[in-house]
């Protein structure tokens, strides 16, 4: 059965919901998203306010999309990974690459929150996914060591992780914290003028997660 193909008047609007994303990526580079001006976007269209609101209901309906976007790209990343047998190392440093390609989509979700937006639920659903594919690569790695308070904790409240071992989710909260600890200080500037290279202390952190069971 053949596809119907979009109408001209469709094309044209996703082409400017395009430019409307495009130029909201730019603003939120050059003073963040708390200053996301969607009547600011319209002028350097040569719109009206009124006629840009026909794209987008108001500036939360625009995050949501570039908050679904960035949580997209980060999972086809890490599902791309996995597609080719990545572990916790090919995962970590999909993640490195993945965030210094774009400082401010990766703050945009894991920075600052927005003052005044909440997110709605199903973003929530695609960083779930995100979690899977690490969850799943925490579980392939054999579990040692004692048992530790966190795991405890954990054995109660692990409606999150499904059915996997508790190791694993210990291993996957203790990686995805450590990491993005990093990668934040990092991508905020905070080791400039230290005199040594980011890449070595995340690749030393990475080496001891990996170490650690």
């Amino acid at each position: 059965m053949t596809q119907k193909s979009a109408s001209p008047r469709d094309r044209y609007r996703t082409h400017v919901r395009a430019e409307i994303k495009e130029r909201a990526w730019a603003q939120i580079a050059g003073a963040g998203a708390s200053a996301l001006s969607l009547n600011a976007i319209a002028k350097q269209m040569g719109m009206t306010g009124p006629a840009l609101y026909r794209y987008f209901a108001g500036r939360d309906e625009l995050i949501t999309e570039l908050v679904t976007d960035a949580y997209r790209s980060l999972a086809d990343t890490f599902r791309a990974a996995a597609a080719d047998g990545a572990g916790l190392a090919e995962l970590a440093h999909a993640l490195r690459r993945w965030a210094l390609d774009d400082p401010q989509r990766y703050f945009l979700i894991y920075g600052t929150p927005v003052p005044g937006y909440q997110a709605p639920d199903d973003i929530t659903t695609i960083a779930t996914d995100i979690m899977a594919t690490l969850l799943d690569a925490c579980a392939a790695v054999p579990a040692g060591g004692a048992e530790t308070a966190l795991d405890a904790h954990l054995a109660h409240h692990r409606g999150w992780g499904g059915s996997r071992p508790v190791p694993a989710l210990r291993r996957a909260l203790t990686f995805w914290t450590r990491l993005h600890g990093v990668l934040s200080l990092e991508l905020s500037g905070q080791f400039t003028g230290m005199d040594f290279d980011p890449a070595q202390l995340f690749a030393a952190e990475l080496d001891n997660l990996l170490a650690s069971r």
